[in-house]
């Protein structure tokens, strides 16, 4: 029987499609599961309409990314997440899902019990651990802290009561997150109108401020210190929002804390979020330049002529400029691709004394008539990254529909309309976000600089071993320590190709592991004639007496076929070994991104065992290995302190 290929819808939608046209195609994905829409995700990404979004998200329920996107996240698996709320919230499951599937995400959503949030948490036998889940949201509203029957005349006696919830509410937090290495997301919550005006007294009103103020530092502070706990300000971010919070009459009717507008700022926060979880978090800015970095057009008006400085329009792209240099200490890779007469170009980023972006602040200046796809797919190349990490930003139409058509994965900012609005749309926190920074995010731009002279190098030998040996390459390797693990969990959440099993053990479990008896987390660093690397490898090892398990390894791309994994895997074979461990255990989990890594173990001489579940398992003993680290490599091992 021949089975008809799958249909595809709306091939010539409009590109911002009518409420109407939306249902419409989103209805014709729900009903024939073979259809495609891959023009869907744009229009849904855009969507301010809350209610429309929500009816369009349980539509949508059982619909993967790929069906709509043309460039769908690549994951191995969806993206589990858990909601536990305090009050209902029924549209925020259908809306978190909706601005996911517009990114490209798949998602499995478990939702607690309502009201039962510190329950699900605390309880080691619950539903919501049982769904092991790799985030979960949890959604707060005033009820949750505040007292039924506080006393309005008496704002000061609500500070030890609010203290005493928020703690634990942080301890149940962190107390997950702990167990199982989740990351978990709290929220400031703001304090309604009805509560805020209950005070009629300014000094009260004041009081009553301070108070409820600092049982949001609370929560905030928890996201700060707890590992495995994050706070985003949703308070600060409804400064945004237009309307209440809440709706009185659906609040009295059925415990709905947020009205729709509240509820759609809240779930892309928390789509961020996810992405942050996921390790979807991009990478660089590529940036245009007349129109973009500066008004006017370089070639007509003349490094002179153009538009920078304090006065309107100028200031408005002095501001994005601010922005990108805050982006590019953050760990953020910024790139020009322009097209614009080189020398004209240089002399304004080397010289004209209102540019706040300098060229050391560039990966790369691509300023000639060449076709911005192409450059973009080039600069990917050369850096090792894939074509999801980069966000391309443009004023012009032209540049942005071309760079969005022909290379789908990458996200396109078009910068149009009034300048004052760019530095907004660079800043989306679709686009940039991570669970946090690091040491290596803030020499990030230096490091993928000297890649590229690399691979300039490369071009310079007759084979690729003369290359290696040339470069001088040097592996440290050590017990992970205060400074490096912050970089070490942020590695194995982003690493992709070249990541073992394509999980990640999260900050908590990472944290208790480097600090335990019965496992050890090492810190890869690799130096070589062009500087450091900085750390670009982990390994999280269980130290049993007669067997060690590797249950991750997870290298960077930016050191792939170096060798470096094979070196890696000598040091753990030797420290196994110096441990009378008889075994050494390996897993591997395929995940559709990590086939780079799949021939470690078999070529190591590791053979085969029995796998459990998706996961293979490989045995060799220490003693029967070859030397596994090529000639090229010095290998330099230190201990650090235990304690972290």
């Amino acid at each position: 029987m021949t089975v008809p290929a799958p249909r595809t819808v709306a091939q010539g939608a409009p590109r911002h499609p009518t409420e109407e046209e939306l249902l419409r195609r989103v209805t014709a994905l729900h009903e024939d599961p073979r259809a495609t829409d891959h023009g869907l995700a744009a229009p849904l990404g855009r969507l301010d309409d809350p209610l429309l979004l929500a009816e369009l998200g349980r539509l949508l329920e059982t619909v993967e990314a790929a069906r709509l996107s043309p460039a769908p996240a690549r994951r191995a698996r969806p993206l589990r997440i858990a909601v536990a709320a305090t009050f209902t919230a029924d549209n925020v499951v259908p809306l978190l899902r909706a601005t996911l599937l517009a990114a490209g995400v798949d998602t499995e959503i478990h939702t607690c019990p309502y009201g039962r949030l510190t329950l699900e948490l605390a309880d080691p036998r619950s539903g919501l651990a049982a769904f092991r889940p790799d985030a979960v949201l949890c959604l707060l509203d005033a009820g949750a802290v505040l007292p039924r029957d506080w006393d309005p005349s008496r704002p000061e006696e609500l500070a030890d009561v609010l203290g005493e919830r928020t703690a634990t509410l942080t301890d149940a937090a962190a107390g997950f997150a702990a167990r199982g290495g989740t990351a978990v997301l709290l929220h400031t919550v703001p304090l309604p109108r009805p509560d805020r005006r209950s005070v009629i007294s300014l000094r009260g009103a004041a009081a009553l401020g301070r108070i409820w103020r600092g049982a949001n530092t609370a929560l905030l502070t928890a996201g700060e210190t707890c590992d495995g706990v994050y706070t985003t300000d949703l308070e600060a971010v409804l400064t945004d929002s237009a309307g209440p919070v809440r709706d009185e009459r659906q609040y009295r009717f059925g415990r709905m804390a947020w009205t729709p507008s509240t509820e759609l700022a809240y779930a892309r926060e928390a789509a961020a979020f996810c992405r942050a979880v996921a390790g979807l978090g991009r990478k660089v800015l590529v940036l245009d330049l007349d129109n973009t970095l500066w008004g006017g057009v370089l070639g007509d008006d003349g490094p002179t002529g153009i538009e920078l400085g304090t006065l309107y329009p100028g200031d408005c792209y002095t501001d994005l400029q601010h922005r990108a240099l805050a982006l590019r200490r953050q760990g953020v890779l910024l790139a020009v691709c322009s097209k614009n007469e080189r020398e004209l170009v240089d002399s304004v980023l080397d010289g004209h004394p209102d540019m706040v972006l300098r060229p050391d602040d560039f990966v790369a200046v691509l300023a000639d008539w060449e076709r911005k796809d192409a450059h973009i797919a080039a600069l990917a190349e050369e850096l090792g990254l894939t074509q999801d990490a980069f966000v391309f930003a443009d004023d012009s139409a032209f540049e942005c529909g071309m760079v969005g058509e022909t290379l789908p994965q990458v996200a396109v900012a078009h910068l149009d309309g009034d300048p004052s609005d760019h530095s907004r749309t660079i800043l989306d926190p679709a686009h940039f976000v991570q669970l946090g920074t690091t040491d290596t995010d803030t020499d990030r731009t230096g490091l993928y600089r000297d890649r590229r002279e690399r691979g300039r190098l490369r071009g310079t030998h007759a084979s690729a071993e003369d290359y290696l040996r040339d470069l001088d390459i040097r592996v440290l390797i050590r017990p992970a320590d205060a400074f490096t693990l912050p970089r070490l969990i942020q590695l194995e959440l982003r690493t992709n190709q070249f990541n073992l099993t394509g999980r990640s053990h999260g900050e908590a479990l990472t944290r208790r592991m480097a600090d335990s008896p019965d496992h050890l987390v090492l810190a890869v660093e690799v130096t070589d004639r062009f500087g450091a690397e900085g750390v670009v490898g982990g390994v999280w090892l269980d130290r049993r007496p007669d067997r060690w398990v590797v249950r991750n390894l997870v290298l960077s791309c930016r050191v792939l076929s170096r060798g470096v994994e094979q070196a890696v895997l000598q040091h753990v074979a030797d420290r196994a070994r110096a441990a009378d461990a008889s075994l050494l255990e390996a897993h591997f989990t395929p995940t559709g991104r990590n086939t780079p890594a799949a021939g470690l173990y078999p070529s190591a001489g590791f053979a085969p065992t029995a796998a459990v579940g998706d996961t293979h398992r490989y045995l060799t003993h220490p003693d029967s290995l070859a030397t596994l680290a090529p000639d090229w490599i010095t290998l330099d091992a230190k201990e650090a302190p235990h304690h972290v």
